[in-house]
């Protein structure tokens, strides 16, 4: 009997078991269901702040809106939040026709801090005009006269996976992250923006830095073209329209030109040009010609070249970069930016910088064929960093739970898309070109210009490479106004060349209002 009853609770409980299996959900379910769970997307946030201060010599009040704006999908569902930074001045009889600058940096995937902290926004950071290290912190943070809100309104955008801009919902930042993708949505903001705002009839200006001229390219297109949003003018600073001058790379014969006005220049700057002209816009003149007349048939002849053309290449090269005939003949009269920037100085120890060849720095590894790192940025990246932080939190008032990202990193890196066909669709690999972009929409609106500000010193964007670019493609030289300055890639981070880009842009900006 008691054997009977226990064979009959085990049966028993083997089929409750098996009924429990049956009726619960597996581990992989339960995972699964969790996953899907999507939290709900919150309220946009926005801090508004009041604020003074005197600019292009006016002094007036003015409100700063650090805000969220969301962008929808085809379901109407918020798919990315894109922070700004917008100043707007106060008492304006009519702000509807008050002009307003959409301003960002490049990349891809950096944030707006640098111009905002360097030379847009109404605060500014101090680092040394003469390229030096500025140091850990305390930073010097001031006013900046030089901000451009008495002549125009200024919004600082944050594209998706840079700054607090991110995407939400069900979204990844990837789908955001790539030469098309990136200029749809800044596109997007700016429609939304100007409607939300009332400003259809501001005049509207673009300005960006190094890819953000790419970026400013592409978005002028789109508004131009599908959007309907037309503008009045682009302010390009370092441009990069065409890669192809830009991409110091082996077999890219264009880049080996392009680069060439550079190299002389800093090797005039740090003191190695022999036998040279006192000044530096006479040597770059003659680096011009000698590229174009000289060294462009050169490299297209290849070894067709004789033996006593190759010599005066070589010494010619020798002369405009400041490296020795033997190293140029070595290197088949083809010297990479990268080598030249660890080459020049190297009987000194230092390697020079490459978003601005004035700064220079030490690696590690005396001997490696190109730098470490780029001095350029080391040096001053923790100062911006720094004084646009404490900035934001305690003059705006922003308080978010998530990090602010000066940059999208590695992630952006390895996720971002510089295709220009639908993924459905072959697409062979080719340098990036916004070029014919900017020159349809130039062709669309009449009235469009274009300032294009270029450093001596930048092997990011060299110079050379803007006045190849704009003088093909189509572009209309008309509306484009070309300026140079005395530093690199950020020239803002020099003060002669902050004053002098600030009057130009000024001067730009106030000519569309004649």
């Amino acid at each position: 009997m008691r054997r009977t009853i226990v064979i009959l609770c085990v049966l028993w409980l083997t089929l409750t078991v098996a009924v429990m299996a049956l009726e619960a959900p597996s581990n992989k379910s339960e995972k699964s269901d969790i996953d899907k769970i999507v939290p709900p997307v919150p309220e946009p946030r926005e801090f508004v702040t009041s604020h003074s201060g005197r600019f292009g010599g006016e002094t007036l009040d003015f409100t700063a809106t650090a805000a969220e704006l969301y962008l929808r999908d085809e379901k109407g569902e918020p798919k990315a939040s894109i922070f700004s930074f917008a100043y707007t001045k106060d008492s304006v009889e009519t702000p509807a026709a008050r002009p307003v600058m959409f301003v960002w940096n490049g990349g891809p995937g950096s944030s707006s801090f640098w111009l905002h902290m360097g030379s847009m926004g109404p605060r500014r950071v101090e680092v040394p005009s003469d390229a030096s290290d500025p140091g850990p912190p305390p930073y010097d943070v001031s006013d900046n006269p030089l901000a451009l809100l008495d002549v125009t309104d200024l919004v600082f955008v944050d594209p998706v996976g840079t700054g607090f801009s991110r995407a939400l919902g069900t979204h990844e930042n990837k789908e955001f992250w790539g030469l098309n993708e990136d200029a749809d949505s800044v596109a997007e903001f700016i429609r939304l923006w100007v409607t939300r705002n009332r400003r259809w009839m501001s005049p509207k200006y673009l300005l960006g830095e190094s890819f953000g001229t790419t970026r400013a390219g592409a978005v002028a297109s789109r508004l131009e073209g599908r959007s309907s949003v037309s503008l009045n003018g682009l302010v390009l600073v370092s441009q990069a329209l065409d890669y192809t001058g830009s991409t110091p790379a082996h077999d890219n014969l264009i880049a080996y030109i392009t680069y060439l006005p550079s190299m002389a220049a800093t090797a005039w700057y740090h003191g190695k040009i022999v036998d040279g002209p006192e000044s530096l816009t006479e040597l770059l003149e003659q680096a011009r010609r000698f590229a174009v007349d000289d060294y462009a048939p050169a490299l297209l002849k290849g070894s067709g070249l004789d033996l006593t053309e190759r010599d005066h290449i070589a010494e010619r090269l020798a002369y405009f970069t400041g490296l020795s005939q033997e190293y140029v003949q070595r290197s088949d009269l083809r010297v990479l930016a990268s080598r030249f920037l660890k080459e020049l100085l190297r009987g000194e120890g230092v390697t020079v910088g490459r978003l601005d060849a004035r700064y220079t720095g030490e690696d590690v590894d005396s001997v490696s064929e190109r730098p470490d790192g780029d001095p350029a940025y080391q040096q001053i990246d923790g100062a911006f960093a720094a004084a646009f932080s404490d900035y934001i939190a305690s003059q705006l008032d922003v308080e978010m739970v998530r990090e602010y990202r000066f940059s999208g990193g590695r992630e952006l890196g390895k996720n971002w898309s510089w295709r220009t066909a639908p993924p459905n669709q072959f697409w062979e690999p080719s340098y990036v070109n916004v070029a014919r972009d900017l020159s349809r929409a130039l062709r669309r609106n009449h009235g469009l210009r274009v300032m294009v500000a270029s450093g001596y010193y930048d092997f990011a964007t060299p110079f050379f490479d803007a006045e190849y670019t704009f003088a093909r493609h189509g572009i209309l030289p008309e509306r484009v106004t070309m300026h140079y300055y005395e530093a690199g890639h950020m020239m803002y981070v020099h003060r002669p060349s902050l004053d002098k880009l600030m009057a130009d842009i000024r001067d730009f900006v106030s000519a569309g209002a004649k």
